[in-house]
């Protein structure tokens, strides 16, 4: 008796067909005149878009909006290395977070559960 059943070489054969003939559709897409010609038209998309963005950047930069948005990035970029907007933005999540730990806790306090260290964190100390 033979290892291979009589209808497996068929199948393997037909396999192999499928493969061959999926490799050459492949191969007759990819060198089709529409597939090129969409190619083309994605570059010179693609091109213009580039072309468009240059000209429009050079125009804002030299504009007085353009000169006002380059000022405030160096202010900015003098705040963040000064340390200035590092604590700002500290504080202002640390009033954040101590809001909404008060609210949930007040959640919390509604459904009858009694408070929590947040409620005694979030209060502020006389002035």
């Amino acid at each position: 008796m033979t290892e291979n059943p009589q209808g497996e070489g068929n199948i393997s054969d037909e396999f192999r067909a499928i493969g061959e003939n999926l490799l050459k559709a492949l191969n007759s897409i990819w060198d089709s005149p529409e597939r090129k010609k969409l190619q083309q038209e994605i570059e010179d998309g693609l091109n213009q878009l580039a072309t468009t963005l240059k000209s429009e950047a050079s125009t804002l930069s030299e504009s007085p909006t353009g000169q006002q948005l380059k000022s405030d990035f160096e202010d900015l970029r003098q705040r963040v290395r000064s340390g200035e907007a590092e604590a700002k933005a500290r504080e202002e999540l640390l009033k954040a977070l101590k809001l909404i730990n008060a609210e949930l806790d007040k959640v919390t306090s509604s459904w009858g559960g009694t408070s929590t260290k947040s409620e005694e964190n979030t209060k502020s100390p006389p002035s």
